[in-house]
């Protein structure tokens, strides 16, 4: 009998486990514990663009071996903090989604194709989430590493037909009025370099905005505005060329410095706020296989998490969702007798591959190849290796092109050489079509299920704030 009522129950505990997984399981007992308000006030978009799970690992490797403690973001999974499932990315034209098509699956609810900004294949419109969320009083805003233009960040304000016609997308931010822009692409605003020449920091201005382009000018805004920052031509220089040139620390923000200027300015308003925050060179460095880029940019990311996970814990009515939009280039530590000791060469790099290849021209022999490298990344290259990335420069091998390599410069070739000294390689050098990681900490974190597609995670932060689908 007693042997019966075992296994009866051992069945009815197997079912139980079928019925809610550990995820589910935690879920609701993180609910239970940490989250007072079913009803989230506010939410935090936490978006590293491009990230590959690679990226995430090495990156916390990295700092286990350098800090002794790890990653933000890995720690909250080591402390069960936060609910954890997977995302499917696809677009409507392909498996393997750009971050225009990414983020307006999140942004307007639906899949897009690759290069579109919430307009359907026969021309729908799709409102963005944070109109949504500004109809209904709340203060709306982005902050991006990247131009404030760019696809991830206009993802969940506009619509576009193209991602690339950045021009007309700041045009189209005047238009709605966003509480806090802030990020790269002065180019885009500016007279002298529009095509049309119109001056739209001025026509900011005159809307009503604050508009700064210096990090001493952000610290030091108490405006109550609707704010503007932008602080260079396009994309926000490296952190790792940044940590390393004073000039540059001192006229461009980080991005947890962003961060916290962006909550504070609008964590005073009564209906709540919403704010996406993009380290959108992470997938800048994965384009051009520079770990050292791609290491400390995920560090910066994870810096301004951080600032929203202390302020959520805080704040108790902020919800924080953690993702990315796809993977890049799928960078991983490789075994090998020395990989340990390899990988921690990475320490010693002071400059990107961008920064590199650009220092680098024609007039330029092997030795002083040689010893550019070596002043970036702390190692000697062979003779061999020198003469062929001289090669590039005068016109003797064919480089690589792209989006992000509008110079031709020869990033895989020197990705090559690093890995001999690195143990670190690459698939290649563009997106991949990897389910991503999703992570939410606060209020409504409860409802993430384990696996989601992309679209249903417009619906379920519609759902958990209880405004209309």
């Amino acid at each position: 009998m007693e042997r019966r009522k075992f296994f009866r129950n051992a069945g009815l505990l197997g079912l139980g486990s079928v019925l809610f997984s550990p995820l589910e399981a935690f879920s609701q007992e993180n609910s239970k514990q940490k989250n007072n308000h079913k009803k989230p006030k506010n939410i935090i978009f936490m978006v590293s663009d491009g990230m590959s799970i690679g990226t995430l690992n090495m990156t916390d490797l990295y700092l286990q071996r350098t800090t002794g403690t790890g990653t933000k973001w890995i720690n909250l999974y080591r402390d069960n903090k936060v609910s954890r499932g997977m995302m499917d990315m696809a677009s409507a034209s392909s498996l393997v989604t750009d971050s225009a098509a990414a983020s307006s699956s999140w942004g307007g609810g639906n899949r897009v194709a690759n290069g579109t900004l919430n307009v359907g294949e026969n021309g729908e419109l799709y409102k963005t989430i944070w109109k949504k969320f500004k109809e209904v009083g709340k203060k709306a805003g982005c902050v991006t590493t990247v131009p404030i233009t760019h696809a991830t960040p206009a993802g969940f304000l506009v619509q576009s037909k193209s991602r690339y016609d950045q021009e007309g997308i700041a045009e189209k931010y005047l238009v709605e009025k966003y509480d806090v822009l802030m990020g790269g692409g002065k180019e885009y605003f500016e007279a002298s370099s529009r095509e049309d020449a119109k001056d739209l920091f001025t026509s900011f201005e005159k809307a009503g905005f604050e508009v700064v382009k210096t990090r001493k000018e952000l610290l030091s805004s108490h405006s109550k505005k609707p704010f503007l920052g932008v602080f260079h031509a396009g994309g926000l220089p490296y952190t790792l060329d940044r940590n390393n040139d004073e000039k540059i620390a001192e006229q461009i923000p980080t991005l947890a410095e962003m961060t916290t200027i962006a909550i504070e300015k609008m964590k005073t308003n009564k209906e709540g706020f919403v704010l996406q925050i993009e380290g959108g060179k992470v997938d800048w460095a994965a384009h051009s296989n520079c770990v050292g880029g791609l290491i400390n940019e995920q560090i910066a990311f994870d810096q301004a998490l951080k600032v929203a996970i202390d302020f959520a814990a805080k704040d108790g009515e902020t919800l924080v969702v953690i993702t990315t939009d796809h993977g890049n280039s799928n960078p991983g530590l490789l075994y090998g007798k020395e990989a340990d000791k390899q990988f921690d060469t990475i320490q010693k790099f002071t400059h990107t591959n961008e920064w590199i290849l650009n220092e680098i021209n024609s007039d330029f022999n092997i030795s002083q190849v040689i010893d550019k490298i070596k002043e970036a990344n702390g190692f000697e290259i062979s003779k061999e290796d020198a003469y062929h990335i001289l090669g590039y420069y005068n016109g003797l091998e064919k480089s690589d092109t792209g989006l992000y390599n509008y110079k031709k410069l020869p990033f895989k070739l020197l990705s090559e050489i690093q890995k001999k000294h690195t143990n670190v390689g690459w698939i290649g050098d563009n997106h991949s079509a990897d389910f991503v990681e999703l992570a939410m900490f606060g209020p409504g974190n409860e409802k993430q299920p384990p696996f989601i597609k992309n679209t249903d995670l417009h619906k379920l932060l519609l759902e958990v704030c209880e405004m209309p689908l």
